[in-house]
């Protein structure tokens, strides 16, 4: 039975390269992400607080987002913080996720990019299929990186 669980245990990762700084990424991500659905209206309808203060861990936030082309929602809580990292993780705890994933969890980290202006958004998926039809999930690595760029370039448009 255990070599049958670790089959539908899983992690996916992807770097996203940015122009904008470190503090500016996180800040809109962390600190104000019911701004993301004007940096990127096409993936991302709202974030709504929830629980807790924005932020903060324990806060909750309602997402509704679009993914493979369907309107859909995630409810998820900020596990931990690590300012000085720019490191955030979210558990999902409600939402259409779980109809495919016993968990699902995220971290993101933004780092300064070695020598030259910008940044590197690092994007870590942490999941439990709740079987073996259930597909990684790959496309929501696409749509992070999606939502990336639209943040970035959002974050020039302000500057």
């Amino acid at each position: 039975m255990a070599e049958e669980a670790s089959s539908l245990v899983g992690i996916v990762e992807t770097t996203v390269e940015l122009k904008s700084s470190v503090e500016k990424f996180h800040d809109l991500l962390v600190g104000r992400p019911h701004h993301m659905s004007n940096a990127t209206p096409s993936n991302i309808q709202s974030a709504e607080l929830q629980e807790g203060e924005m932020g903060q861990v324990g806060a909750v936030i309602l997402w509704n987002y679009v993914h493979d082309g369907e309107a859909k929602s995630a409810k998820q809580r900020i596990e931990s913080l690590d300012p000085e990292k720019n490191r955030i993780t979210y558990r999902v705890v409600e939402g259409d996720l779980l109809k495919e994933y016993t968990s699902f969890v995220t971290t993101f980290q933004v780092t300064p990019k070695e020598g030259e202006p910008g940044s590197v958004a690092h994007w870590h998926f942490e999941y439990e299929k709740i079987n073996e039809e259930v597909a990684h999930p790959e496309t929501l690595l696409q749509l992070a990186t999606e939502v990336s760029k639209d943040m970035d370039e959002h974050l020039l448009s302000e500057e």
